[in-house]
C-alpha cells in the first residue's frame, strides 16, 4: 500500500466521505430529491458497493463522491480535500490524480494501443511510469499479449480490463465503478471482478462500485443500500443469496437480478 491510500490509512482519513448530502433537481411539482441527507464514509482499502432500486439515487451518490456532480447541500471530501472549497481547476486536478473511473462502455480511446491507454492518466499528469508498477497491474489483468492492440481489436471483456487497469494505474484514493459489468458475459464480469477484488486485497485500493447485481455486489466488503435518496440499510460480508433477499424487501417487485 503506498502512496495517497497509505496516508489516509496512517492518518484515518476516510478516502472519501459525505455529510448531510442533498441533491434536488428542478422545482416547484418538478422538484426530485435524489438525495436526501446522505452520510457515508469509505475508508482506505475498503471495497464498498452501492445498490438500490431503479431511480434510489445510487449513481447520483457516486456521482457526487467522486467530484461528477455537485451537492446541492452538504459536504464531500476526497481524503482531506473538501470538494465545496475546491475552483474548477482544483477539482479537476483532484479528480486526475486522486481519483479513478471505470464506466459501463468503457471509454477507451480507439486510436491508442492498449499500453498507451492503460498509462493515460500518467501522460496527462505528466508523470513518469513506474516500470515494476506497470508490469504489476498488467499482468494482474492479463493483458501482456494484447498492449499492442487497439480497443477494436479486443473483446468487450478485455476493453474493460484496460479500462479497470487505466482506473488504478496512478494509484488513485478511490476508484468509482458504475455498472462496470453491465455489458459483459458472466465470465468476463468474474475476471474484471476478480482484479478488483485483488486490487483492494493486494495492492490496498479502494473502490465504490455501483451495481444492480447481487453477484457483483457479492465481491465488495461492504454493501450501502438506498431507497428514495437515502440510507437505508448496510450488509458487510455479501453473498449472491442474502444481496438479493435483502433488494426484494426494499424493492417488493423485484423477482429476479436484471440483467
Amino acid at each position: 500500500m503506498t502512496g495517497t491510500t497509505a496516508t489516509a490509512v496512517a492518518t484515518g482519513v476516510a478516502a472519501t466521505r459525505a455529510e448531510d448530502l442533498w441533491k434536488i433537481y428542478g422545482s416547484g411539482d418538478a422538484r426530485v430529491e435524489a438525495l436526501r441527507g446522505v452520510r457515508v464514509a469509505v475508508d482506505p482499502g475498503e471495497f464498498v458497493v452501492i445498490m438500490g432500486p431503479s431511480g434510489s439515487g445510487k449513481s447520483t451518490l457516486m456521482h457526487c463522491l467522486s467530484g461528477l456532480d455537485t451537492a446541492t447541500k452538504g459536504e464531500v471530501w476526497i481524503g482531506q480535500a473538501r470538494l465545496s472549497g475546491l475552483d474548477d481547476r482544483a477539482l479537476t486536478r483532484l479528480r486526475r490524480t486522486a481519483v479513478g473511473f471505470i464506466f459501463q462502455g468503457f471509454n477507451l480511446l480507439p486510436a491508442l494501443n492498449v499500453r498507451e491507454n492503460i498509462l493515460l492518466p500518467l501522460s496527462i499528469a505528466g508523470r513518469r511510469p513506474d516500470r515494476e508498477w506497470v508490469d504489476t497491474v498488467i499482468d494482474t489483468v492479463g493483458l501482456r499479449d494484447r498492449l499492442d492492440h487497439r480497443p477494436a481489436q479486443l473483446s468487450g471483456g478485455q476493453q474493460q480490463r484496460v479500462a479497470a487497469a487505466r482506473a488504478i494505474i496512478h494509484r488513485p484514493s478511490v476508484v468509482f465503478a458504475d455498472e462496470p459489468t453491465g455489458n459483459l458475459d458472466s465470465r468476463s464480469g468474474a475476471g474484471l471482478l476478480d482484479f478488483l477484488r485483488r486490487s483492494v486485497h493486494d495492492f490496498g485500493q479502494t473502490i465504490v462500485m455501483v451495481t444492480h447485481d447481487p453477484v457483483a455486489a457479492s465481491y465488495g466488503d461492504r454493501i450501502v443500500f438506498l431507497t428514495d435518496g437515502q440510507i437505508v440499510d448496510e450488509m458487510t460480508g455479501p453473498t449472491p443469496d442474502a444481496v438479493l433477499d435483502r433488494l426484494k424487501r426494499l424493492d417488493p417487485g423485484r423477482d429476479a437480478p436484471a440483467g
